[in-house]
């Protein structure tokens, strides 16, 4: 039975301090106000890596199973200490098991990563597996701070080695990539080093090429942004776009239904700041499951 969609999950963690870098989840009926979800205490308390966890993606998979990645790190240890990431199952929402750590010194190709962060998922229909794309450093190379990926089918394990997907002409570093597919192409939108905004590129299928028009600056806030997420509001052809401005604090949120030209969305038309997000990403939800969550406590 195809579910139907109508509301949204918000996943965030909330701070740099080791007690704040954890999932957290608000929810929402329009896309453009959340409430907290267990009043904004944690959903997970991560035992495993680093036992902290920055940039959760959450994705439900195409058995209907539910899972988060994110990076597993510990901010207040540098901004280059990391090589994994760490992941979770859950079949319901609300119990997630599974927990287990994707270490990226076991390739050859990233033996000396020393920075993982900000994984997402994205179904492959064309190769029918799951491309898992990331922000990714190695202390040993010629290349800034930049996407890239590798396949898999059960997120256990890699059908293809790391891989660079996406590297700015500029050769500066590109961050926090997130790819959503319109109309047969594949929008890819980072948070440019040259730029200083988020930038987007286009492709005709999710591991590229992708092809970086002159001018590809997308955002329109007036500060630098970061952890930026797109989606449809659904019933529409409007996209929203939230990022974290962070210099400034908070959350920017602007909209769009070309997918290149886009609006800044007023204050007073969304809340988000409540939560004091960071970095996250959302997810479409049934009525049935909004409601499980809203009224979650544990």
């Amino acid at each position: 039975m195809v579910k139907e969609f109508s509301k949204y999950l918000f996943c965030y963690f909330v701070g740099n301090r080791p007690h704040e870098e954890r999932v957290h989840f608000a929810v929402s009926k329009d896309g453009y106000n959340f409430t907290a979800v267990n009043e904004n205490k944690p959903i997970i308390i991560q035992t495993k890596g680093k036992k902290c966890c920055r940039d959760p993606f959450i994705f439900r998979d195409n058995d209907g199973v539910f899972h988060i990645i994110a990076t597993d790190m510990k901010s207040e240890e540098g901004w280059a200490n990391n090589n994994s990431m760490v992941m979770w199952d859950s079949v319901d929402l609300v119990h997630w098991t599974n927990e287990r750590i994707i270490d990226f010194s076991n390739f050859e190709e990233t033996k000396n990563a020393d920075r993982v962060w900000a994984p997402q998922v994205i179904f492959d229909k064309f190769k029918n597996e799951y491309m898992i794309y990331w922000t990714h450093n190695n202390a040993d190379d010629d290349l800034d701070t930049i996407i890239w990926y590798a396949y898999t089918k059960d997120f256990h394990t890699f059908i293809t080695p790391p891989q660079v997907l996406f590297k700015p002409k500029s050769g500066m570093c590109a961050i926090d990539a997130d790819i959503i597919e319109h109309n047969g192409k594949y929008y890819l939108y980072e948070a440019d080093g040259e730029k200083e905004a988020i930038c987007y590129c286009v492709a005709e299928r999710p591991d590229g090429p992708y092809y970086e028009p002159a001018s590809n600056k997308v955002s329109v806030a007036d500060t630098a942004l970061e952890g930026n997420c797109i989606y449809r509001i659904l019933g529409t052809d409007k996209f929203v776009m939230i990022a974290d401005q962070f210099r400034k604090g908070g959350y920017f949120m602007q909209e769009t239904t070309d997918l290149m030209n886009f609006s800044k969305v007023d204050e007073s038309r969304f809340s988000l700041n409540h939560l004091n997000p960071r970095h996250g990403s959302v997810l479409y939800i049934t009525e049935q499951e909004y409601e499980l969550l809203v009224n979650l406590r544990f």
